[in-house]
């Protein structure tokens, strides 16, 4: 896993953020300055951040900041243009992603020549080019 850059979905990071899948371990082995996250990534994390502190009272916006400190956000203005040729293709060949944000997240990946590491595969696999990983492993 090394020497390669990564874009970490938001499972990933939430993962991470939780201290579950030895994500911390994964994200050491290939180093900090080889992870990055996508801009709707931050968005997507703020938003569950902000909806358990109106269900729990709990703050986790100083462990969420923290982290954003300490990888890379990539924007995702490069990504769009790219993002509306894919959404063409896969609607015309009847495989249409569901979730634009996805969408954007793995062209942030593919226009950045990064590993889209995520545990939602099927939600990235259809995008052309892509290179995937999963790092969650799961105890039977």
């Amino acid at each position: 896993m090394t020497g390669k850059g990564y874009l970490l979905d938001t499972n990933i990071c939430a993962f991470y953020l939780r201290g579950k899948y030895d994500v911390d371990k994964c994200i050491n082995k290939v180093g900090w300055n080889n992870c990055f996250i996508s801009e709707i990534t931050m968005l997507e994390l703020k938003f569950g951040a902000e909806l358990s502190m109106q269900r729990d009272g709990i703050d986790r916006g100083p462990g969420l900041n923290r982290f954003f400190d300490a990888i890379g956000v990539l924007p995702i203005a490069d990504a769009i243009d790219l993002a509306s040729r894919e959404k063409v293709r896969l609607r015309l060949a009847g495989t249409p992603l569901s979730d634009n944000f996805d969408l954007l997240i793995g062209c942030t990946a593919l226009v950045n020549d990064l590993v889209m590491v995520t545990d939602n595969i099927k939600d990235f696999k259809n995008l052309q080019g892509i290179n995937i990983e999963n790092w969650i492993v799961r105890s039977m």
